[in-house]
């Protein structure tokens, strides 16, 4: 039982070191990389109930999302439900994947790496205020951020590639809307961001554009 206890804990917070070409601002020995607990792929409310539940909510708590829920909450997103093919839980043309899911918290910036379901700290800084312009932004405690990548599409022009990346941004926030409504928290998408800064602050690539930002936490009570 002691031994499972170990191996509990540990899988639940693994730091390594790792050197990946994220255009993040953390390199080499700073870049931590945390596994998340394996996400949870049964239970939850009916989907029917959930599609009648689901609704826009900007009043939040500050309380932390558990690692388990958080783990969770971005497999449903955007995690791979197919290990065989590495292909995802929502759909992408010609399964370009381009889409990077970021995680601001009070704890720092991180992506999130489906492969491994892990965390990748890219920024030890705070920049949940510059994910949006309500004040709500700054309170709750994770803000998702949908980034398409250019690169990953290697044909049309960059209206074409907005259009897909703007699809498959949308697709992932309908399925983080599908989870809050099955678990209870409040969650609402963003279009107003100050696009230029936040890039800044994340250190993004210009082949890199910022789609839409999500905001996950409890309702306040």
């Amino acid at each position: 039982m002691f031994k499972k206890g170990i191996v509990g804990v540990l899988s639940l917070i693994v730091v390594i070191i790792a050197t990946l070409g994220t255009g993040s601002g953390l390199t080499g020995q700073d870049q931590a990389v945390i596994k998340l607990p394996p996400p949870q792929q049964e239970g939850g409310k009916p989907l029917m109930e959930c599609l009648k539940l689901r609704q826009s909510q900007r009043d939040f708590s500050p309380d932390k999302l558990p690692p388990q829920v958080l783990s969770n909450l971005l497999w449903a997103a955007y995690g791979i439900n197919r290990p065989d093919s590495g292909k995802r839980t929502v759909p992408s043309a010609v399964n370009w994947q381009n889409i990077d899911l970021y995680v601001a918290t009070a704890d720092g910036l991180f992506l999130y790496e489906a492969k491994d379901h892990a965390l990748i700290q890219v920024l030890k800084e705070d920049i949940r205020g510059l994910t949006g312009t309500q004040d709500f932004v700054k309170i709750a405690p994770v803000n998702l951020v949908y980034v398409g990548d250019y690169a990953r599409i290697p044909r049309g022009s960059d209206e074409d590639k907005r259009f897909y990346s703007a699809a498959h941004a949308a697709f992932i926030s309908q399925n983080v809307y599908l989870f809050c409504a099955s678990e209870g928290l409040a969650t609402v998408v963003r279009a107003l961001i100050n696009r230029e800064e936040l890039a800044q602050a994340m250190k993004l690539r210009p082949e890199q554009k910022i789609m839409l930002a999500q905001t996950v936490g409890y309702p306040k009570k």
